[in-house]
């Protein structure tokens, strides 16, 4: 009869020991993987300014460099060896001292009254 006891309480200490480690397995599997962020939205979160506008014309003049800078760029702040904010001025440095040569739309706009006019504006109003 005391074998028996015995016998199931080892069951009993067995089964309990199985249910902590499942217990203990659940939070780690159950914690949400975040989404993976592409490599454009990746280089796009620590661009700041006119970082995005810069990436854009870059991207219409020269499309398959662009991809593969911010594929690079990309892993560089995932690693964490590159940390934002980048404004849009050293990021269009950068692009320039790579090789990549484009120009920028740039407007000039004066505050005249409250109101922004162009040069052009400005100069066929003072006439």
């Amino acid at each position: 009869m005391s074998s028996e006891i015995e016998l199931l309480r080892q069951k009993r200490a067995l089964e309990l020991r199985k249910k902590m480690l499942l217990s203990q397995e659940k939070p780690i599997s159950a914690q949400p993987v975040p989404p993976k962020l592409s490599s454009k939205e990746t280089v796009r979160k620590v661009l700041e300014g006119r970082g995005a506008e810069v990436l854009e014309t870059a991207r219409r003049y020269y499309p398959k460099e662009t991809a593969e800078i911010e594929n690079t760029l990309a892993g560089l702040i995932e690693s964490g060896k590159l940390k934002g904010p980048v404004s849009g001025e050293e990021f269009y440095s950068f692009l320039r001292r790579i090789g990549l040569v484009f120009n920028m739309d740039v407007k000039i706009r004066v505050k005249e009254r409250g109101e922004l006019k162009t040069l052009e504006e400005k100069f066929r109003d003072s006439h």
